[in-house]
């Protein structure tokens, strides 16, 4: 496999600054929530062993956030039908100037790769039904639409990518 441009630094509490003005910008803060409030729940996965959060870069320039999660580590999860060891991932491009060239698409998949050779069987995503530019984004990163779901984070579109072990099982 060729070398990346894609880097995953792990989220630190010097990075909620960054990730605060990120939340802030319009093409991020139609699809996240309020910064203080995201921002409160990204501090608080900083001590969670289920979660992980990453921010992006390309070519060493910080572009995004990323953060993924053990589906089963809350047993009441909205997705915790999905198969043991799945994975769920939301992510967001920070930097507007870097919107629209398919980073996203090339990070997620990138992201996705490191995730299925360490045997995660499945990863899912869930954005919202009308975000038309993310939805495409993850189906060129290999993620097919499962269903609609209503979710104590509202209504989502629950989209799934599997490992090569768990696409030899369909």
């Amino acid at each position: 496999m060729s070398a990346s441009p894609y880097s995953f630094e792990p989220v630190t509490e010097a990075d909620l600054g960054l990730l605060g003005r990120w939340i802030a910008t319009p093409h991020v803060a139609a699809w996240w929530g309020e910064v203080e409030s995201e921002l409160e729940g990204i501090r608080s996965d900083l001590a969670d062993p289920a979660m992980e959060a990453f921010i992006v870069a390309h070519a060493g320039r910080p572009i995004g956030f990323l953060q993924s999660y053990v589906v089963h580590a809350e047993p009441d999860h909205p997705y915790a039908d999905q198969p043991a060891g799945a994975r769920g991932i939301d992510q967001f491009i920070g930097e507007a100037d870097m919107v629209g060239l398919g980073h996203g698409t090339a990070f997620i998949r990138r992201f996705c790769e490191m995730l299925e050779r360490a045997g995660v069987p499945r990863i899912v995503t869930d954005p919202n039904p009308s975000n038309a530019r993310a939805i495409r984004a993850y189906e060129k990163a290999g993620f097919r639409p499962l269903e609609e779901r209503d979710t104590p984070f509202g209504r989502v579109l629950l989209m799934a990518r599997d490992g090569a072990a768990q696409r030899g099982q369909q």
